[in-house]
């Protein structure tokens, strides 16, 4: 593949050509989970993205050439919350959280990352950065906190494109006595009463969360790498706060060289988010939904756009694979996708675009070639859909029929009986009733038969 991969770098908010620090070392570090509540759609779009970013990284520079880091964010305020909330204690819950997490991974067919590190196993090396940044001057400690001093460093506010002020201005900034400046932020805090700590030279207390990936980034990929990913809403002020303390703390001149955001996902176009009360989780779908089903939707819209989920998305969608498993073979050798095929993914994830190819190659699919078939079936398989095998795609359809069978057979009486009397808007009403249900019935030779759509 001689094509060049564009990406639009929200550092800078432009499209750029994609030019890797090393080709036989492609770095691409995204932000996980804070694992103290189940995972929902929300979290699953960025999940899915970084994966399909992975996958093309891998068809440009070879399957060795690409690490992809993904923490868990597995101490943090909010842990400590919600085990409060639910009684249990945090080693518990975050054990818990992180396997339903690795669940909805394996549903939605991600691909298991290079590394995986947890926050938690790494806090010797926050202890350690955080030296260095006191250091070189950057952080202060006042009451067995550590801040670092925002307005020392000069670039602060370049990736948001706002100067500090209106980001301070513009945020919930964290108030106390024990700041120089309102909008520093904090690296190091106590432990209160039971809560987690660790030993550091400023007392037992633990880390800030933007500290984390900062130094989990740096262990698996050095202080300047690739690619740095996550959600819109880590831009600030998350990315800008490990961009300001791994610069400092590095004494490099940058940290990511290309930052990567999805957009997010809407209900009836509100964010979806705990306080609006629009939360779906994604076990949620889980007894309904093939987990192809939600890929297909969440890289049904560009990944930098907002992304309004409904029951329409979901149907379309399930009609979509239900029509292109009818072309499903199995590949028993390496089939080639025609680069101007690939083209779409290349140029800055464009999926929609992609999408329109698989639709093209599924109507020359269709006319019955093997090749074609396997041409197709290959292209899905790219970008994660057509995972299973036509025969355990139709065993999950027939584990979720919204009708029984007698149901059915009985709405083809009720068709019938419509028809000999010439009720034919009754009958085709029954039709259409079945086919929304998933249910597809055929007239032939005088008698009437049923199956999956």
């Amino acid at each position: 593949m001689n094509k060049d991969i564009f990406l639009l770098n929200s550092l800078g908010g432009k499209k750029e050509k994609f030019n890797p620090i090393d080709k036989k070392k492609v770095g691409m570090y995204v932000c996980g989970p804070t694992v103290y509540d189940d995972p929902h759609i929300g979290n699953a779009r960025p999940l899915v993205v970084f994966d399909l970013l992975f996958k093309v990284l891998k068809c440009k520079y070879g399957n060795k050439s690409v690490t992809y880091v993904r923490n868990i964010t597995d101490i943090d305020d909010k842990i400590i919350q919600s085990s409060k909330k639910k009684n249990i204690s945090i080693t518990e819950l975050t054990t818990s959280v992180t396997t339903k997490f690795h669940n909805d991974c394996n549903y939605l067919n991600c691909e298991v990352p290079t590394y995986e590190p947890k926050a938690t196993d790494n806090i010797e090396l926050m202890v350690k950065m955080i030296k260095e940044l006191i250091k070189n001057e950057f952080a202060y400690e006042n009451e067995k906190h550590v801040y670092f001093k925002v307005k020392k460093y000069e670039d602060y506010g370049k990736l948001s494109n706002k100067n500090i002020d209106d980001l301070i201005a513009g945020s919930r900034v964290e108030l106390s006595d024990n700041k120089e400046n309102p909008g520093d932020f904090v690296l190091w805090k106590p432990s209160i009463d039971d809560e987690p700590s660790w030993d550091s030279p400023w007392g037992r207390g633990r880390p800030g969360w933007h500290l984390e990936c900062s130094v989990m980034s740096k262990k698996y990929l050095g202080n300047t790498f690739d690619i740095h990913g996550g959600g819109r809403d880590l831009i600030f002020p998350h990315h800008e706060n490990e961009i300001a303390q791994s610069v400092c703390a590095n004494r490099t001149q940058s940290f990511a060289n290309y930052w990567v955001h999805n957009g997010f996902i809407t209900m009836s176009k509100e964010k979806m988010a705990k306080s609006q009360g629009n939360i779906l989780k994604i076990s949620d779908f889980k007894k309904k939904y093939n987990g192809q089903i939600l890929r297909l939707a969440l890289i049904s819209a560009h990944y930098s756009q907002p992304l309004d989920w409904n029951d329409k998305l979901m149907d379309e969608c399930q009609k979509t694979l239900n029509k292109w498993y009818g072309c499903y073979v199995k590949v028993n050798k390496k089939v080639l996708i025609d680069d101007e095929d690939l083209k779409p993914l290349y140029d800055d994830l464009n999926t929609p675009g992609y999408i329109a190819v698989l639709h093209k190659l599924y109507d020359k699919a269709k006319g019955g070639r093997q090749e074609d078939k396997e041409i197709f079936t290959t292209a899905c398989k790219f970008i994660g859909l057509l995972d299973q095998t036509k025969e355990e795609w139709n065993s999950f359809k027939e584990q979720n029929l919204k009708l029984s069978e007698s149901e059915i057979l009985k709405k083809i009486n009720e068709r019938n009986e419509a028809r000999n009397k010439k009720n034919y808007e009754l009958a085709d009403k029954i039709r259409n009733d079945l086919l929304d249900k998933g249910i597809l019935i055929e007239d032939k030779d005088g008698k009437t038969t049923w199956k999956i759509k």
